[in-house]
């Protein structure tokens, strides 16, 4: 996928500024009179009319993504005993149009990246998989993969730069989306996909998001993307940004990788123990890590935090107990569904369990905060 970690040596040493990577949709967006930012080098809309416009739509009726900026690798061959070697989740238990959310893992254990698989089954003998990774880690992620994979095993395609991804979320996008597409989409089930006309024209549908609501991520070629988002629009599908989309996310409780998530985070840590197979499968990077941390315990972990009043926590900002700083603020915002503000953080064991009191220093003053349940809002 083409993104800013594409960037040459000598680009990365220069003073000249290298150019915003845009989306097939990027024109659209100007249209709409989207206010747009610089994201993991690409120019994308954060915000289309307000933040808590677009985060309301999608969670009362539906709201729609460019997300086109996302890596979309394809995979064929003998693939399923390749990947299993990379991430601690047991990926053979997936049945065609399955698929699994997970972790790229390095030797420590520290996540790479998170992602999810999809199998699509086999063809003529060949297994069939799709993985959607995120932008900011696309070129490192492929790196990884290309380094760790037999390619004599199996064909590794980036799909990233010829392929549209739209994510169409919220209570009624579903039924938004049907008229669209020649397949029955109520009957697949959450992490379920197919491969189905979109607009007459072959498409990649998954239910699957990162908003907290029911819906639909679609991946087709680009003539069709643009297609399909002015007919979401016609529909009345609200056209949102990232701003919405980190605000929904955080809601739900995900991980932004390089906020939450990174390669000194494990997955035991992070709260993502149930992506950890260690009964089922055999051996795959960073197993020994894990092994250790399951028998001895993790010294951190990430929390939700409810703030006190009308306060609010964002990243970076100190975790205090006692007077003395015990850890920090990975993501945090006001919550528009719940009006009050929230946050994740990485604290000692000791202090993470539901209940326990703490405080968050913002702008030199102590704040009151308490650790809550995730996610926030379910």
């Amino acid at each position: 996928m083409a993104e800013s970690s594409q960037r040459s040596a000598a680009d990365l040493h220069s003073d000249i500024p290298v150019p915003l990577i845009r989306t097939p949709l990027f024109d659209l967006a100007i249209n709409l009179n989207a206010r747009m930012t610089a994201f993991s080098g690409w120019e994308m809309p954060v915000q289309y009319s307000s933040i808590s416009r677009e985060h309301q739509a999608v969670r009362s009726t539906a709201g729609m993504f460019d997300i086109s900026h996302m890596g979309k690798f394809a995979l064929t061959g003998n693939v399923l005993e390749q990947i299993q070697r990379l991430v601690p989740s047991d990926l053979s238990r997936l049945q065609p149009g399955q698929a699994q959310y997970t972790v790229l893992l390095n030797p420590q254990a520290g996540i790479i990246d998170d992602l999810i698989f999809y199998y699509q089954g086999d063809r003529e003998g060949q297994q069939r998989w799709v993985a959607i990774v995120n932008a900011s880690t696309s070129l490192k992620d492929k790196t990884w993969m290309l380094e760790n994979l037999d390619t004599a095993e199996l064909e590794f395609e980036d799909l990233s730069p010829t392929k549209i991804l739209l994510a169409v979320q919220g209570p009624t996008a579903v039924n938004q989306l049907q008229p669209l597409v020649a397949a029955e989409l109520s009957t697949i089930k959450p992490f379920g996909h197919l491969e189905a006309a979109v607009l007459g024209h072959p498409g990649f549908l998954a239910r699957t998001g990162y908003t907290g609501e029911d819906g639909f991520e679609v991946m087709v070629d680009p003539d069709v993307g643009l297609e399909l988002w002015r007919s979401l629009l016609a529909s009345g599908v609200v056209p949102c940004g990232l701003g919405a989309r980190d605000t929904l996310r955080l809601e739900a409780a995900m991980a932004l990788y390089g906020q939450d998530i990174d390669d000194t985070t494990t997955p035991l840590e992070a709260g993502l123990g149930w992506l950890v197979h260690l009964d089922t499968k055999g051996e795959f990077i960073g197993r020994s890590v894990l092994e250790q941390q399951k028998r001895d315990g993790v010294q951190r972990r990430l929390v939700g935090l409810q703030m006190q009043g009308r306060n609010i926590a964002r990243h970076g900002y100190p975790v205090v107990h006692e007077g003395k700083p015990v850890g920090e603020v990975t993501s945090g915002t006001q919550s528009p569904t719940l009006g009050q503000g929230i946050a994740l953080a990485y604290v000692p064991t000791a202090l993470s369990k539901i209940g326990q009191e703490l405080t968050v220093e913002i702008r030199g003053k102590l704040y009151g905060a308490t650790v809550v349940k995730r996610p926030f809002y379910r």
